[in-house]
């Protein structure tokens, strides 16, 4: 799972910089750049304040964290089909603006 990047990756999108993504969820841009690059991991509060402030269900940011390691080896075929058109359609509807 590779929630940092999910959560880096829709802050830019957005066009949001790490300071004022920080800010914004009142922690400091040290603490996000550790959960950015997975270095922490934030507790269930943070991820709820963070999931609202990039206006993506916290469900949703859960899955487009997903990578291959998370899947057991015998789905890992029917998961890299259909996870590029799951997470192209969750893009469209959850963030991008």
């Amino acid at each position: 799972m590779n929630l940092g990047l999910a959560i880096k990756s829709i802050r830019k999108q957005k066009g949001l910089k790490q300071n004022q993504f920080a800010e914004l969820c009142d922690i400091t841009q040290a603490y996000l750049s550790q959960i950015e690059n997975n270095n922490k991991e934030p507790n269930l509060s943070t991820l709820k304040t963070i999931s609202n402030k990039l206006e993506t269900p916290l469900p949703i940011l859960f899955f487009l964290s997903i990578d291959s390691n998370d899947i057991s080896p015998e789905k890992e075929d029917a998961f890299n089909i259909i996870a590029p058109s799951v997470k192209s359609l969750i893009n469209q509807f959850f963030t991008i603006q």
